[in-house]
């Protein structure tokens, strides 16, 4: 099993186990295709855990145990993409503000840090001040190695392939459960990787604020 798929995390990580995701969404996958939006308005209402469970198991929680493949398609199954969420004071009910990796072999999170980010990331952000708003802030990082050693250098195009499949997973799932969203890739990368305290392997790609919508409509 590589590495990254044993879930095992620093000592000092603190672990916070993940309700299983439910699987009793209302909404057809086409209702949820045709109704997906951009949002950059988000209502100050914190969301529950079992709705952040379900929508990092949408970004990279393992579908087939036996297998070790995850909810959006990976080239070699190669898993570059690691998953971080900067959640706000109150903004997960019965979760500590903080930052939280995604484990994914084990569906739970492991407490990196300790504080509310949100403004910080707006600020590596380019100053998009929605995005501190927001409840929780995911991130999605990648090692880019782990797929070029398969690929060489063209293994590069794959990882940011599958951060697009994992972003439009989160898109999805969160229209699925009444929540928005925004994929935004315009950031610094130094101060975000510093921001979130990503270990130095790692790459940040996406970050995707989510929330309930403070209004409605879209943006695109």
């Amino acid at each position: 099993m590589p590495e990254h798929e044993k879930g095992d995390a620093p000592m000092s990580e603190q672990r916070v186990d993940l309700p299983l995701p439910a699987a009793d969404g209302e909404k057809t996958v086409e209702e949820t295709i045709e109704e997906r939006r951009s949002h950059r308005d988000f209502a100050s209402q914190p969301l529950t855990l079992q709705q952040v469970s379900r929508l990092l198991w949408a970004a990279q929680g393992v579908t087939a145990p036996q297998d070790g493949f995850r909810a959006c398609p990976s080239a070699g199954a190669t898993f570059p993409l690691e998953v971080f969420t900067a959640v706000g004071k109150r903004g997960v009910q019965g979760l500590e503000q903080g930052v939280f990796r995604y484990v994914p072999a084990d569906h739970e999170l492991a407490r990196t840090g300790a504080d509310d980010i949100r403004s910080d990331i707006a600020s590596a952000a380019l100053g998009q001040n929605f995005v501190a708003t927001a409840p929780v802030g995911v991130l999605l990082a990648a090692q880019s190695l782990r797929t070029t050693m398969q690929y060489g250098e063209r293994g590069r195009r794959y990882v940011h392939m599958e951060a697009g499949h994992a972003s439009q997973n989160i898109y999805l799932q969160a229209e699925s459960l009444g929540l928005v969203t925004v994929a935004v890739g315009a950031f610094r990368e130094e101060p975000m990787s510093r921001i979130y305290g990503l270990p130095q392997q790692l790459d940040p790609l996406y970050l995707m604020p989510v929330g309930h919508p403070a209004s409605a409509g879209g943006n695109g």
